[in-house]
């Protein structure tokens, strides 16, 4: 098994993103609103033992990507650390409770066409860890088994004429994920390689611009 769900892997991960330089502030970052993503491992669905993360798709009425597959998160509020931000929004939005222990390490900040710097913070969650899905922010929550995207075919870049960078898209839950979320799941995949892989440079799909 690739990514077994258990305190070795835990272990890994938390060696790994320990070890992860992430990159400083630069002019491409400056100025923008603050948010927070969170990579939530657990397990996987079923009897398998592998590990997995959560992945949401957003309700139908929200005012901002609305009906998208994202990570667990939104912006940070003034005082708050990203990782403080990070486990609040996996309480506001899947009823998942975690602490600080539960903080394994931090990405890149990524930022967005739409004025955002994301912060991705790794959490772990209990696997008995319970999720109460918000209505009002989450239609659905899903667990992504990280072999899924570890497969040859899951991961693409294509050209757009909108742009010179290259478009991220990752293969999952039955369909085509883009950045942000794609370029952050991206890094991690890395990172579990032992690759510092960054990810500044790839781009989203027009449709995310706003």
């Amino acid at each position: 098994m690739l990514y077994p769900f258990d305190d070795g892997f835990r272990e890994l991960v938390a060696s790994r993103c320990a070890a992860f330089s992430r990159l400083p502030d630069s002019d491409q970052t400056l100025g923008l609103k603050r948010a927070a993503v969170a990579v939530t491992l657990v397990a996987a669905e079923g009897s398998s033992g592998e590990a997995a993360f959560l992945l949401t798709k957003r309700a139908r009425s929200l005012r901002q990507h609305k009906g998208q597959y994202a990570l667990p998160g939104g912006r940070i509020d003034e005082g708050e650390t990203p990782a403080a931000a990070a486990l609040r929004e996996l309480r506001e939005e899947v009823g998942l409770e975690l602490g600080a222990a539960d903080v394994l390490g931090t990405l890149d900040d990524y930022p967005t066409r739409s004025g955002y710097l994301i912060t991705p913070v790794v959490v772990w969650a209990p696997r008995e860890a319970p999720l109460r899905p918000n209505p009002d922010e989450v239609a659905s929550v899903h667990r992504i088994a990280l072999a899924d995207i570890a497969r040859d075919d899951a991961i693409d870049f294509i050209a757009i004429p909108e742009s010179e960078r290259r478009v991220i898209r990752i293969r999952m839950n039955g369909g085509l994920v883009h950045a942000p979320t794609a370029a952050v799941v991206y890094q991690f995949h890395e990172l579990l390689a032992g690759r510092a892989t960054r990810v500044i440079d790839l781009e989203q799909p027009v449709f995310a611009w706003k």
